[in-house]
């Protein structure tokens, strides 16, 4: 809708107007010269930063490679890099390299044993624009590269190129120590030098020197008395509509909002089960789609460039009309405080030097908040609460509170717990960029899947920039002999353990499904508000969604197994009935032979089992099924060793022996996993945690602080304080504290709490299972392996050769059972061999050498052919025995209930839990740790501010002045039209708002319903592939056709419903086609082609003519309606549009229809 309020010439608030695509800038740039990271900009200029940049996070998984490490030096800053030439495709970016102080733990605190080498583990942080080379919009990717050279200078020196095994790389200029000091000092000021050497940027870099001086008391008071003032930000008071884009239709805008949410764990169509809670009694269903449209598109802003924080202004902005301006506060707000928006290596306002007028008359000291353990969960609910205290400084002053400090204490003297890379002793960089460090991932390997929501997606290639390998499940495995499995067999074997798997689910727990409310699908794709009175709340109506939400979780579809994925043991669940087919049949459609004298309706029976059992194990249960499954199948020797083998994955997946997982609860995760493709960082996963630490400002971590006892506040009797007892006799007070501890630790029982802790929050401790997975890490001079290859596996032989008895596998199934190539992301040939369920537990007492002999006597047996040499270092993890953590990750126990999770995540008093075992939806998992620090940020923040404050009315009634007085006489429609519109004498601007949006917006459907919609340019590749064309409109087919498990020429297609499976099924279909049907594509593709041609030569034209009959149909609309505008507003109104007097037009003239900003 065309504006119609006054436009402001207010330079700030024609700064706030601008949105987040303004890419034209950025799709010229060429630029050569010394350039800076856009992570760094947001320093300097966020506004400019967010609309100089498209950080298509939530684009194709592309390798980020055109960032480069920081140097591997010992010394506290090592080297700032700065890129000299800046590719068409590659952002801007800069790597700001520091070390920490105590980066090497000694032996008897690491988790491993075995031959170690000495390195200084310094922080490698990359920081950029979050861009990668490819995908489409590698065009936009380009940040305005002259407008930064202008703000850093520039400098000439010859440039070398690195190496990189993914990509040709950048070029890079070192600089030296001093001025990586100063450059980093003058980026952040709160950086302390680190040497004695001038702060001051040379020459060549800065005509500015920095004032080192301390300032006099005079100095400070006038500093003071010129801060600005600060205000509380009102929405209601903010405009509407900046934040949506003029040269974007509605529908685009809607697609990317809907990918934007869906990138962020959220549904797009539905409220989140805490906004239900908040919004319950304050919305009805008509006005759930203008506050989803709202949320979509605040996710949309972040998404796109996660480099800076979204503002209030930018949130109100994404309000299409003035009158949903209190449902974008609510969806910023519940956005900012939960961790959606805002969060990781992000550059937020520091408004602490505002002054606040304050109403409280007492001033409380300042509060503190200790977070104990420097893993993902403390640090990232560290680095999550310093951003808020920053945005919710204002609002803490009228509490009459100064933003708390934020400590975080450390057992060890490294950070990232059970993230941890070891660096190799031999630094010899290859196949990785020449200044990453030789590292070997001790504990965390995988990132699963960057897409669906993942948070690692954002920091790791948003902001950190961090370089990364996409793994490919091209797994082979080999048998005793060194013979690799022959293929087809493999996969009748693997159908058969997904059949297993599948019946043992019947078993699980199944609770009534969370309450849903959606909003108008239709309307929230189309990127169109609702339109009408409001009705009932949908508090009102929760009895009535809580019946549909029960009978939907009695339908017979449910989420079952439909493939295995090797990379992480751990099955892909798709929709499947819960009625399973005849064994016997089953085994038939996969491709097994029955056995003699077989009746086909012979069903399994594990009701035995699974209700004979008090506490039924997963095991147990499938255990039952493979000897069931021998009366059915004549199962050899191998086939048993091919299933263990996947017994065995599974048990990495869970890090527990089989049979002491719960048959009811073992797939806590259902349904939550990520999307797209696994992945490994460059260098190290350590990297992760470190940029944690040290972005935007460094936070205050205090290493070697072992926690031995915590007195906390669960009933009011210590006067709402707290204290810790580290193991050096240290006591440190503290407000509220979040514990992060392993579950292993809490297991132990070494850490006392003073209150015990009440029963209701041990029993779950109890219940939950704390695993163990280990490795034997062997580094080589030489790769004799297939390098391409990311893993292969080696089954493994019973207790009695040749048996077919399954109990006979249960203790060697699990040792060297995969190995993992790591040469791409260690920069050294290592190969990393795991050691799964029993076999973990035995290597916490086996030797070194042992372990190594064996696995050396395996890898020979494998590569016979080949001269298989003795690994020059090797490592053993042992993370049983590590005092800080006990074990590797959390399962669920067969005595676990339904919920521990949960309650394992509610806070004591002002005593806070986070870390995987606190992450219901996605336990033991890197990205379940971050998350559940995002949570406890979030309960924290809340403690101090209350909840989120609903305004009331939520959405106000619209202005009854937005249409005509009601006639009871019968009038002519001429006369209709000209009476006077009356405008109370006291309107309030968001009542005026809400007048012109309703008028502006009758203006516009009375222009369409006469000559249609304005004319849209189409693009010239749409439809003008035949293949592509086919895809589009056959991907419903073929996907419905995978999924029945039809067959298409292809007896080995799977049934599940991966999207590159579907292509790939689909793009088999293409080739089957016959020569007619692909001719009836080409050609309509030619037609489709000679139509864009014509459009595209007609378009200028036609688009011209329609804006001017646009604008005779608006005067003739406002002239039959004298009084429906002042003449103050109705001169906004042209001059908005471009039209000014003598009629000249602005050249953007046709921006305005449809889609115009509204610039009060």
């Amino acid at each position: 809708m065309a504006p119609l309020r006054t436009v402001t010439k207010d330079v700030e608030s024609a700064k706030q107007s601008l949105h987040h695509d303004n890419l034209r800038t950025a799709q010229l740039e060429e630029t050569t010269g010394n350039m800076v990271s856009w992570f760094t900009s947001p320093f300097k200029n966020p506004l400019k930063a967010r609309n100089s940049t498209d950080a298509a996070i939530s684009g194709p998984s592309v390798h980020s490679n055109d960032v480069m490490f920081g140097n591997n030096k010992r010394s506290r800053v090592a080297t700032v890099t700065k890129k000299l030439t800046l590719p068409k495709t590659t952002g801007i970016q800069m790597a700001l390299v520091e070390d920490l102080a105590h980066s090497i733990e000694p032996m008897n605190d690491l988790p491993t044993g075995g031959n170690y080498g000495q390195s200084t583990s310094e922080v490698v942080v990359q920081a950029s624009n979050g861009v990668w080379d490819g995908g489409p919009r590698a065009a936009n990717q380009a940040a305005d590269a002259s407008d930064i050279t202008s703000r850093m200078g520039s400098t000439s020196s010859k440039a070398s190129v690195p190496s990189s095994n993914t990509s040709t790389g950048v070029p890079f200029i070192k600089t030296e120590a001093e001025d990586n000091e100063s450059l980093l000092h003058t980026l952040n000021p709160r950086v302390p030098s680190l040497s004695s050497s001038s702060s001051q940027l040379s020459a060549a870099k800065s005509t500015t020197p920095v004032d080192l001086r301390p300032q006099r008391p005079e100095e400070k008071a006038k500093l003071a008395k010129a801060s600005p003032r600060a205000k509380r930000i009102r929405f209601n008071e903010l405009r509407s509509r900046t934040s949506i884009p003029q040269s974007m239709t509605a529908a685009e805008l809607a697609q990317q909002s809907i990918h934007a949410a869906y990138s962020s764990r959220l549904n797009p169509f539905a409220l989140h089960q805490d906004e239900y809670r908040l919004l319950r009694n304050h919305i009805c269903q008509l006005h759930v789609t203008a506050y989803l449209n709202i949320r979509n598109r605040i996710l949309r802003l972040w998404v796109r460039n996660p480099l800076v924080g979204v503002t209030p202004e930018e949130a109100a902005g994404c309000a299409a009309s003035s009158r949903w301006l209190n449902l974008a506060e609510v969806a910023y707000e519940w956005l900012l405080r939960n961790g959606y928006i805002n969060f990781g290596c992000v550059e937020v306002p520091d408004t602490s030097h505002m002054k606040v007028r304050v109403y409280k008359s007492k001033r409380y000291r300042r509060k503190t908040i200790a977070v104990v353990g420097a893993g993902m969960a403390g640090l990232g609910c560290a680095r999550q609460l310093e951003a808020l205290f920053r945005q919710y400084h204002y609002r803490l002053s009228l509490l009459g509170e100064d933003p708390p400090q934020v400590i975080v204490l450390e057992g060890r003297n490294r950070i990232g717990g059970r993230v941890y890379s070891h660096p190799l002793r031999n630094q010899n960089v290859a196949r990785i960029p020449e200044n990453a460090r030789c590292t070997a991932e001790m504990g965390a390997h995988i990132i699963t899947g960057f897409d669906h929501g993942n948070p690692l997606n954002v920091i790791i290639r948003g902001q950190l920039a961090l370089h990364y390998h996409l793994l490919t499940d091209n797994s082979i495995l080999y048998d005793l002999d060194g013979c690799l499995i022959d293929k087809r067999q493999d996969d009748l074997v693997e159908k058969l353990y997904n059949d297993i798997l599948d019946r043992a689910s019947i078993y699980r727990h199944r609770e009534t499904g969370p309450v849903i409310v959606e909003g108008d699908k239709a309307l929230i794709e189309a990127g169109r508000d609702p339109q009408g009175e409001a009705d009932a709340l949908i508090g009102a109506t929760e009895k009535e969604r809580m019946q549909e939400s029960t009978r939907a979780g009695s339908d017979q579809l449910e989420n079952v197994p439909g493939g295995m994925d090797k990379l992480t043991g751990k099955a892909h669940m798709v929709m499947g009935s819960r009625k399973k087919t005849a064994p016997a049949l089953a085994a038939q459609a996969m491709g097994w032979n029955l056995a003699s004298n077989v009746l086909v309706a012979r069903d399994l029976n594990l009701d035995g089992v699974a209700r004979g059992m008090e506490n039924p194990t997963l095991g147990a249960a499938m255990d039952e099924a493979v000897k069931q499954y021998q009366f059915l199948l004549d199962l050899s020797p191998q086939d048993m060793r091919l299933i263990n083998w996947h017994y065995a994955n599974l048990e990495y997946a869970n890090a527990a022996n089989l049979g002491k997982l719960s048959l009811s609860g073992h797939d806590q995760d259902n349904g939550n996993e990520f999307d797209g493709k696994h992945a490994q960082v460059v260098g190290g996963y350590q990297q992760v945690p470190r940029g944690i630490l040290q972005y935007p400002s460094p936070l205050d971590l205090r290493t070697r602080k072992i926690v031995r006892r915590i007195m906390y506040d669960s009933d009011g009797r210590h006067g709402g304080t707290a204290r810790i007892q580290c193991d050096d006799g240290q006591v440190l007070d503290a407000d509220r504290i979040v514990l992060t501890t392993p579950l292993g630790i809490l297991k132990e029982g070494n850490l006392t709490f003073d209150p015990p802790l009440p029963k209701w929050k041990v029993e779950p401790i109890n219940r939950l299972g704390f695993g163990l997975l280990n490795k034997v890490v062997l580094v080589y001079d030489k790769p004799f392996w297939d390098v391409e290859q990311d893993m292969f596996g080696l089954l493994r032989e019973s207790d009695f050769p040749g048996s077919l008895d399954q109990e006979d596998y249960v203790k060697s199934r699990g040792k060297f059972y995969l190995f993992w190539n790591c040469i791409k992301t260690s920069g050294r040939p290592v190969l990393i061999a795991l050691m799964a369920g029993e076999a973990a537990i035995h290597a916490e007492s086996t030797g070194d050498a042992h372990l190594v002999a064996g696995v050396t006597k395996e890898l020979r047996r494998i590569f016979k052919d080949k001269e298989v040499p003795a690994p020059s270092e090797t490592i053993v993890t042992r993370w049983g025995k590590d005092r800080f953590a006990r074990g590797t990750y959390s399962y669920v126990g067969p005595t676990s209930l339904p919920g521990d999770y949960d309650v394992m995540a509610r806070a004591v008093g002002n005593l806070h839990f986070a870390g995987e075992a606190t992450c219901s939806t996605h336990p033991a998992t890197v990205h379940g740790a971050y998350i559940s620090g995002l949570r406890a940020a979030a309960e924290i923040i809340e403690g101090f501010l209350g909840p989120i404050e609903v305004p009331t009315p939520l959405v106000p009634s619209p202005s009854k002045s937005d249409s005509s007085p009601k006639r009871t006489s019968q009038k002519r429609k001429a006369d209709e039209a000209s009476a006077p519109v009356t405008v109370p004498a006291k309107e309030t601007e968001a009542a005026k708002g809400a007048r012109l949006d309703a008028l502006e917006h009758e203006i516009v459907t009375s222009i369409v319903a006469e000559i249609g919609p304005q004319p849209i340019r189409v693009g010239s590749k749409k439809g003008s592939n035949p293949f592509l064309l086919y895809v589009t409109e056959k991907y419903p087919e073929g996907k419905q056709r995978l999924s029945e498990g039809r067959k298409v020429g292809d007896n080995n297609v799977k049934a599940n419903k991966n999207v590159n499976d579907v292509r790939s099924y689909v793009a088999q279909m293409w080739k089957e086609e016959p020569e007619e049907t692909k001719r009836q594509y080409r050609e309509r593709t030619r037609s489709n082609r000679l139509n864009h041609n014509e459009n595209a030569v007609t378009f200028d034209a036609r688009l011209a003519s329609w804006n001017e009959r646009a604008l005779e149909i608006r005067r003739k609309w406002l002239e039959e309606r004298p009084n429906a505008l002042s003449a103050e507003e109705e001169q906004s109104m042209w001059r908005a549009l471009g039209v000014y007097e003598h009629g000249r037009k602005a050249k953007m003239m046709s921006r305005y229809a449809l889609k115009a900003e509204n610039t009060e």
